[in-house]
């Protein structure tokens, strides 16, 4: 960032003067909330947000860099920007995030074009960082030590989405170890959790804005104050949640089967607040697969969790992650995971391909053991994706002729003269949509529509006239 200065009375005394900032958020939901935090600090401190790189004297990048594609994506993204040293008016380009947390060195290394590397515990440095930086008092370009900060409601924050939905982060960190996965190491081996009350404050002053839609996130809901030997649960938190006046939907991402408990199953039954729907990542279906991923739940514990679920929780809807391809994975393991989706016929299934990642457990036993061929991979992947688009069109056409209530997103981004919404059984940006094909509502506003159409994802509907 180019920042102007001043000379004062006192000789060489500098001045530091906040310019403009272009913001660019990469990855999941908890690194968006980051980002949202990042935006609030640096607007109070009286930096001009900007969307327009060209226009922008720092670019920050807020990475991610828990697969191969997500590693790539940002490195395309920050290349991208450090064109803007040469086609604009760039001065500081800030690389923050994950991919700082894991990388920092070697990206210092390979681009000398990045000026400041921040790491996933020092993103509230961000202000402190670019102020010295500026007045020529950092010694360093990287800032990454051992994660153990979380941002609270008192940390200003910009909702850069939708105007009536927001994430709500109740904790950071995560303690299971999972052997495919590189988030403790980015994100931290405990979980810090966010108190209750802060949680409720921040909820209200969310939805004083607007929102009426909450997605509760995390590394794991469930491990929500572990630390702390449980003396907040997410079942109290809950129950404060379902309080705050003006949320209509609370959402539960990111839940582990092996930790949910009845207290919650009861109150997603009976609170009508928290949505029917349930973002649970099972990984696979197979006990030695299961097992080799370090996961603390087996196959059968899968299938009574799931039935319990829907026999508590009338109109439950189903998202999970499917990983194929992990090492250990034999024709039979697959035959495992392909019967579970068969069998429990999930509303929402999210299928990966086995990522190899560095400096996790399952990285070395692919050495030990050696990969399951990239072409079998493939074959897998495209055999479960093919399974779960007819169930997941079975399962929508199911849905027609009924009314449900929708939350109005706006103009369809399949065509101008639809709108389109999502009911509870479809969650922002990972699921479906509901493209609304007759009568108005503006965004925010939450509608009645009679479904008319199934597609594999989406549904089709036209909006139900009020009575008057």
């Amino acid at each position: 960032m180019t920042i102007a200065t001043k000379t004062l009375s006192s000789p060489k005394e500098a001045v530091f003067q906040p310019t403009s900032v272009y913001f660019v958020s990469l990855g999941c939901p908890k690194n968006l909330v980051d980002s949202q935090v990042m935006l609030g600090l640096l607007k109070s401190n009286k930096f001009t947000i900007t969307e327009d790189p060209a226009e922008a004297e720092t670019v920050i990048v807020n990475t991610c860099s828990f697969i191969d594609s997500a590693k790539r994506e940002s490195i395309d993204t920050i290349l991208e920007m450090a064109d803007f040293k040469e086609n604009g008016r760039l001065k500081n380009l800030v690389v923050s995030g994950c991919m700082a947390q894991r990388y920092a060195k070697d990206l210092e290394r390979d681009m000398p074009e990045v000026d400041l590397f921040i790491g996933t515990g020092e993103y509230h440095r961000v202000v402190e960082l670019l102020q010295k930086k500026a007045l020529g008092k950092l010694a360093q370009k990287t800032f990454v030590d051992i994660p153990t900060f979380i941002h609270t409601e008192e940390h200003p924050r910009i909702n850069t989405g939708a105007h009536h939905s927001a994430f709500l982060k109740i904790s950071e960190g995560c303690v299971r170890n999972c052997s495919f996965c590189i988030i403790p190491k980015l994100r931290g081996h405990t979980v810090r959790s966010r108190s209750i009350a802060s949680l409720v404050q921040e909820a209200q002053a969310l939805a004083a804005s607007g929102v009426t839609e909450l997605n509760l996130v995390a590394q794991d809901l469930t491990h929500y104050g572990i630390e702390n030997g449980y003396q907040e649960t997410l079942a109290g938190l809950l129950r404060e949640l379902v309080k705050v006046a003006g949320i209509k939907w609370l959402r539960l991402h990111y839940a582990y089967p092996d930790n949910f408990t009845d207290e919650v199953i009861h109150l997603m039954a009976t609170e009508p607040k928290i949505a029917k729907y349930v973002d649970m990542p099972i990984q696979h279906g197979d006990d030695k697969v299961l097992k080799l991923m370090n996961r603390r739940v087996t196959r059968e514990q899968i299938y009574t969790l799931v039935e319990k679920m829907r026999a508590r929780i009338p109109g439950l809807v189903f998202r999970t992650n499917i990983i194929v391809g992990h090492p250990g994975e034999t024709e039979e393991a697959y035959a495992n995971v392909r019967q579970m989706l068969l069998d429990l016929r999930l509303e929402h299934v999210g299928v990966f391909k086995y990522s190899l990642e560095e400096d996790t457990p399952s990285f070395r036993l692919a050495e030990k053991i050696g990969q399951v061929p990239e072409e079998t991979i493939q074959k897998r992947f495209n055999e479960l994706m093919e399974i779960q688009q007819r169930i997941s069109l079975e399962n929508n056409q199911a849905m027609v002729g009924k009314k449900v209530e929708v939350l109005v997103e706006g103009v369809s981004r399949e065509s101008d003269l639809l709108l389109q919404g999502r009911w509870y059984g479809q969650a922002q940006e990972i699921d479906g949509v509901i493209l609304i094909n007759s009568g108005d509502a503006a965004p925010g506003q939450y509608v009645e529509v009679e479904i008319s159409d199934a597609l594999p994802y989406d549904l089709v509907g036209g909006i139900v006239p009020r009575l008057h």
